[in-house]
């Protein structure tokens, strides 16, 4: 009996060393691309918004989803993003996460028209594996609160996309801790899912154009390019 105690105590401890150096891992490979001064923040065509729903368990209101509504609206008014994709779960009539978004984001001031809404984002994995493959995106930016910045990072570095994340505010929405005890096994999974286990989303579909604005050119260049 007593060494089957030992054994079990030596599990657990190997288990939180795996837990903490896995962790430690996500954050020290991606806190140089995570930003909270938007003045700072690299300036990309498109940047993607994580769902969450709208609402607590307890019927209030989501700070994780006002912080992220709030955060990408104020990157598209400063210029810093032109495009946003909302990409959650909808997985009734009842739930709708990028519907949601695109309602609080028109309602925010963002045109309907930068807006492309991914129904197929069930995971965190999904929503950034879909960017590529889906709307074909190397580099965007990353919306959604700091802890759960580091690990959206992570993967896309992994999938060798060039991401940068924005930290939306967001105060928690229940018990403080609860969240980053969510984060810290979501890490591990993540590590698991992208190097053991080689997970795929759930559904990829075809690719996907997205109504991006062609850049400018100045006057002198179009006529130019109009001479024969």
């Amino acid at each position: 009996m007593r060494g089957l105690l030992w054994a079990l105590q030596a599990l657990l401890v190997l288990a939180a060393l795996l837990l903490g150096l896995g962790n430690l891992w996500v954050v020290n490979n991606s806190k140089a691309y995570v930003y909270s001064n938007w003045a700072a923040l690299p300036e990309n065509e498109v940047g993607l918004v994580f769902g969450t729903s709208p609402y607590t368990r307890e019927g209030r209101g989501n700070p994780h989803f006002k912080g992220r509504i709030a955060a990408a609206a104020e990157l598209y008014q400063l210029g810093k993003i032109k495009h946003l994709i909302v990409s959650g779960a909808n997985p009734d009539a009842s739930y709708n996460e990028p519907r949601k978004m695109w309602q609080a984001l028109t309602a925010a001031g963002v045109p309907a028209s930068a807006i492309t809404m991914d129904f197929a984002g069930f995971r965190t994995l999904d929503s950034v594996a879909r960017a590529q493959h889906v709307f074909g995106l190397d580099q965007l930016t990353l919306i959604t609160q700091e802890y759960h910045a580091y690990r959206a990072v992570f993967i896309g570095k992994k999938l060798k996309m060039h991401p940068v994340a924005y930290a939306a505010p967001g105060e928690e929405s229940g018990p403080a801790f609860l969240p980053y005890v969510r984060e810290v096994l979501a890490r591990m999974q993540a590590i698991l899912d992208l190097f053991l286990l080689e997970t795929q989303p759930k559904f990829l579909g075809e690719p996907q154009r997205l109504p991006l604005e062609p850049p400018a050119v100045p006057e002198g260049a179009a006529a130019s390019a109009n001479q024969p």
